[in-house]
């Protein structure tokens, strides 16, 4: 196959403009293009090509397509980051700074969870009954499957985590350290649900959560807690923080699949 042939530019795709292409665009280069040149100027990292097609009044939209496959195959452009199309700034994601604590509100709500659902996290070994039912269904990012973002580092559970997710039909992405981390929320679509381990090797899940909790494209991401501390302690510093569930482990596949549909609002 081709590069033309795999160089598929869609209407709704969204590229910006490598190093490449800024330099001929600095140099003024004639060796592209006049519609190469000016589809190099209208390209943000923002806008989709159906965008671009209105706002330009000399490219006929097959002439922003061919242009535009032409530069990709060239490498003048490529796909934008999930950062350069929503302006994600992650510079500070996991930065030095302290995270602030929990209001004294949301302590006392968790404090209220804790207390009514510790009978069932003593008798069943999983704590269902705070994956909070989403006030209406959240659609999908993608706009077809959901997609799962698992903070997990343990690789047998990574995998039969990847395994359950894929066979009821979420799109599983898998992190276990916080490079990981940023990478999966730099990927498009932002993920629809996040499973979040607390012990992990270069962080906490904690932690994380509390940084998505104030980052603001990310804040609105329901979280469940799922992780092996159990404590009653444990347990309020989740809810507190802002998590929409906590699962320990072990846990039912139902009772998580159950909980991952809630937040959703899928049932």
């Amino acid at each position: 196959m081709s590069m033309e042939e795999r160089i598929q530019i869609r209407d709704l795709d969204v590229y910006a403009v490598t190093d490449k292409g800024d330099e001929e665009l600095k140099r003024g280069s004639t060796t592209l293009s006049q519609a190469a040149l000016e589809l190099l100027v209208l390209l943000d990292g923002k806008s989709s090509f159906a965008e671009i097609g209105e706002k330009s009044r000399v490219l006929s939209a097959e002439e922003i397509r061919r242009t535009a496959q032409q530069l990709a195959q060239e490498e003048y452009i490529k796909p934008a980051t999930l950062e350069q199309e929503l302006k994600i700034d992650f510079s500070y994601f996991f930065a030095n700074d302290p995270v602030a604590e929990p209001s004294a509100e949301a302590t006392a709500h968790a404090s209220g969870e804790v207390e009514s659902g510790t009978a069932a996290l003593k008798l069943n070994g999983y704590y269902v009954s705070i994956a909070r039912k989403a006030a209406k269904k959240i659609e999908p990012s993608s706009g077809a499957s959901y997609t799962v973002l698992v903070v997990e580092d343990d690789p047998e559970l990574q995998r039969a985590l990847k395994f359950l997710l894929t066979m009821e039909k979420f799109v599983p992405r898998l992190a276990a350290n916080r490079e990981q981390i940023l990478e999966a929320l730099r990927l498009p679509p932002l993920p629809d649900v996040a499973l979040l381990d607390v012990g992990l090797p270069d962080t906490n899940g904690f932690d994380v959560l509390a940084r998505m909790r104030q980052h603001p494209q990310l804040k609105a991401i329901p979280v469940i807690m799922l992780t092996g501390m159990v404590r009653r302690e444990d347990v309020m510093r989740g809810l507190a923080a802002g998590a929409d569930g906590y699962i320990t482990k072990p846990f039912d596949r139902d009772v998580l699949l159950t909980g991952i549909r809630s937040v959703l609002g899928l049932g």
